[in-house]
């Protein structure tokens, strides 16, 4: 096992841990769809999301949840091999490619054993709301950017070689 990739993993598991521990926490501490504010704009509601990403498919009567499950195995299972056949320059890549699979694994343990993800970060601007997530979002999307930056830049590369 490479040290990247042993790395790669040990982001990932920070990943599920830090969302596993937030969102019990969250259960514990706040009321469902009761908003507590934090700072203007920022308040944390806990919210059952059945669906993915803003709720798509949430209300397709509970044949997701398998669907989800199933597609975030499958995906975790694709980023993982990559993750092991990455080269020691790509660092960055490596690191992209451990949020999303930290992400990917924390929403999929909400979805195996409560049948949808616990969200609970709320941000708004006056009476528009984004929709609630959580860390393993927070993860997926920042990894998701990386990749796609990452990408951006090695097709840069090449042209220029």
């Amino acid at each position: 096992m490479t040290p990247l990739f042993r790395n790669g993993l040990a982001v990932a598991l920070a990943v599920i841990i830090l969302d596993q521990i937030t969102k019990l926490w969250a259960v514990a501490a706040l009321g469902y769809a009761t908003p507590a504010p934090v700072l203007p704009s920022f308040n944390l509601t806990l919210m059952h999301n059945p669906g993915a990403a803003f709720s798509f498919l949430g209300d397709a009567g509970g044949w997701q949840r398998w669907f989800f499950l199933a597609l975030a195995t499958g995906v975790s299972t694709w980023l993982i091999l990559w993750m092991r056949g990455l080269q020691v320059h790509e660092r960055w890549t490596g690191l992209a490619l451990a949020l999303l699979l930290g992400g990917a694994i924390g929403n999929a343990i909400d979805r195996a054993y409560l049948g949808h993800v616990i969200d609970f970060i709320d941000l708004y601007w006056g009476a528009y709301h984004w929709p609630a997530f959580n860390i393993a979002d927070a993860a997926i999307t920042v990894g998701a950017i990386l990749l796609f930056v990452m990408t951006l830049r090695e097709g840069k590369k090449d042209k220029t070689a």
